[in-house]
């Protein structure tokens, strides 16, 4: 399983993707995350799926994207970039998907595109489907989570607001995180981060440790058990409407 984390906000864009790697019971470490820069542009692609598929649909991507001058992209608008990756991803479903379902797989990759290049007012965020179309985030709700979305999703709908500095989507993106890897051992640190601030053509990145992130884990546990603290008299309140005190 996989997690990854897409925010958009006013001052730009963060992601993160857990590193751990599982295949039946054997776990190793392995990135997710891929970052290209050019002459006024700056994109990232993050995945979620069949690793065969990842690293072909990436390779076909270098090539198609970057070709053999590595300072130049040949789209100016974000849109066409995201249609670019989903011709790849299309590319190759023709080339192996009968091959997989032969052997009882199905194709399977989920990308999280970030980009902002020449022509673009603003970075954008886009989820690229398996089946090659996309759809771009929104600032009503400015995030996307491919992989394990059940755990960090809540977190992220209750405190996320497009407003937000890129600390602060930063520390939301770990806490959403955290929550993950408390209900889940099939995600799990390294975390690699990334921060694009808008305009800037340069996305910022850092893999943080398990015990990096251990403060984290700690305070969000704590503060967890202090609102269940806090919540004591409301409940308590419903409690004694249901007199769950009283003999049955």
């Amino acid at each position: 399983m996989t997690f990854c984390l897409g925010i958009r906000c006013e001052e730009g864009l963060v992601a993160i993707a857990d590193t751990r790697i599982t295949s039946g019971s054997e776990v190793s470490m392995g990135r997710k995350t891929f970052v290209y820069h050019g002459l006024d542009s700056a994109i990232f692609v993050m995945t979620s799926g069949l690793r065969s598929v990842r690293d072909k649909v990436i390779a076909y991507f270098d090539d198609h994207l970057l070709g053999l001058d590595a300072q130049s992209v040949p789209y100016v608008e974000s849109y066409r970039v995201a249609g670019a990756l989903g011709s790849q991803i299309r590319r190759v479903y023709d080339e192996d998907n009968d091959w997989l379902m032969k052997a009882g797989l199905q194709f399977d990759l989920h990308c999280i595109l970030g980009c902002q290049v020449a022509g673009d007012e603003e970075p954008h965020l886009y989820l690229v489907y398996p089946q090659g179309n996309w759809v771009e985030v929104t600032t009503g709700t400015p995030y996307v989570i491919i992989g394990d979305t059940r755990y960090g999703k809540p977190i992220l709908d209750r405190t996320l607001r497009y407003e937000a500095t890129l600390e602060e989507a930063l520390r939301v993106s770990l806490l959403a995180f955290e929550s993950t890897t408390g209900s889940t051992t099939d995600v799990g640190p390294p975390v690699d981060a990334l921060a694009y601030a808008r305009d800037s053509f340069r996305i910022r990145e850092r893999r943080f440790s398990g015990a990096e992130l251990q403060p984290i884990a700690d305070c969000w546990q704590q503060s967890v058990e202090q609102a269940l603290v806090a919540a004591v008299d409301p409940v308590s309140a419903l409690a004694a409407s249901l007199e769950l005190g009283e003999d049955r």
